[in-house]
């Protein structure tokens, strides 16, 4: 019966482990809960010489009794497997309750979720059980992110001036997962150099803020919801405005609008994308290519007057504003969908 606070999830994850065979990772942070989760799945692995099996829904869907069947089969050949499983419709508390409650388990259990509040089944079945563990993930601190970022370079055998570090801070957002991607993108940019420097982080790392907001409303626009939903969630753990993403929004779609205007009136995307002001970042141009081909000019005006109501009511309903911006962000990956009418990227002359 263990609920590991926030603070205590490194020590807990240290050699030899736990000593409780089942660990549910959960919090607003789901890059530290996937990190949290490999991290310790290799620790049962090396300690109990077992393999590491990953279970979802998907695979419960195939085939009902197999998250069982590896909880309770006892390995041939020894050792103790490994079950990394992703908390779902079919993984969930009702499903794991009998196991945890016998105490029936032949593997090691490690399940990964999202944020529950302390009243969710999942976080409570596992705090509470004698043969569970429960572990808190939220957003890096500036001390944990200076590990990271310490931990990371040496790995590379990179030092970093002061300079760089605070400016790298400053850069860095609340998801584990995508600073640590940061980082290793810069220390392989600066790879042989010995030490980075300021210079460096402007050339290399983008500011997590805009990144967030950029991943939400390019995955919505480009037809994909369940993107559009995970990075809309990370930014919102992160603690970004839903209202800040809904201007964003509609600054994207004021832009996608003026570029298919000039395409429907015969330029070339090319030189519609030259043409903008500011100028279109060479990282935007191939998502702004997709969109050209998903959207038209009929939806796209649609599409601005449908978010400019939006955007009025998130600012009269504040409490309301992340499920308004959800409801957008779905409304605009629906309309964007492959299949519904599109235009060449170059307009018919006739």
């Amino acid at each position: 019966m263990v609920a590991i606070k926030a603070h205590q999830a490194q020590s807990f994850l240290n050699p030899p482990g736990p000593k409780v065979p089942a660990v549910l990772f959960y919090g607003t942070d789901a890059g530290l809960v996937s990190e949290r989760a490999a991290q310790l799945a290799k620790l049962f692995a090396k300690r109990d010489q077992g393999e590491i099996i990953r279970l979802d829904d998907g695979d419960l869907d195939n085939d009902p009794d197999r998250l069982i069947v590896e909880l309770q089969t006892i390995p041939m050949f020894g050792g103790s497997k490994v079950v990394r499983a992703t908390a779902g419709r079919r993984i969930n508390a009702a499903s794991l309750q009998p196991l945890l409650a016998e105490g029936a388990l032949a593997a090691n259990l490690i399940v990964e979720a999202g944020n529950l509040k302390p009243t969710d089944a999942m976080r409570a079945l596992f705090e509470k059980s004698p043969h569970a563990a429960a572990v808190a993930c939220y957003g890096d601190e500036a001390a944990d992110l200076e590990g990271l970022i310490r931990e990371t370079l040496k790995a590379h055998g990179l030092a970093i001036t002061p300079d760089a570090r605070e400016m790298l801070l400053a850069r860095m957002g609340a998801d584990r997962a995508l600073s640590r991607g940061e980082i290793e993108k810069l220390a392989l940019y600066a790879a042989g150099r010995g030490e980075i420097e300021a210079a460096d982080i402007e050339a290399v790392v983008g500011d997590a803020s805009e990144m967030a907001i950029d991943r939400t409303l390019n995955a919505a626009v480009s037809g994909d919801a369940a993107s559009a939903m995970a990075e809309f969630s990370r930014a919102m753990a992160a603690g970004e405005s839903a209202q800040m993403i809904i201007l964003a929004v509609q600054r994207h779609l004021q832009r996608l609008h003026r570029i298919r205007t000039q395409i429907d009136a015969g330029a070339s995307f090319d030189d519609a994308i030259r043409q903008q002001r500011p100028p279109v970042h060479f990282k935007q141009k191939g998502a702004l290519g997709l969109q050209c081909r998903l959207w038209n000019s009929e939806r796209l005006t649609a599409a601005l007057a449908r978010t400019a109501k939006t955007a009025r009511s998130a600012r009269l309903s504040s409490s309301l504003e992340e499920a308004i911006a959800e409801e957008l962000l779905l409304y605009l990956a629906a309309t964007a969908r492959p299949g519904a009418p599109t235009r060449p990227l170059t307009a018919h002359r006739h």
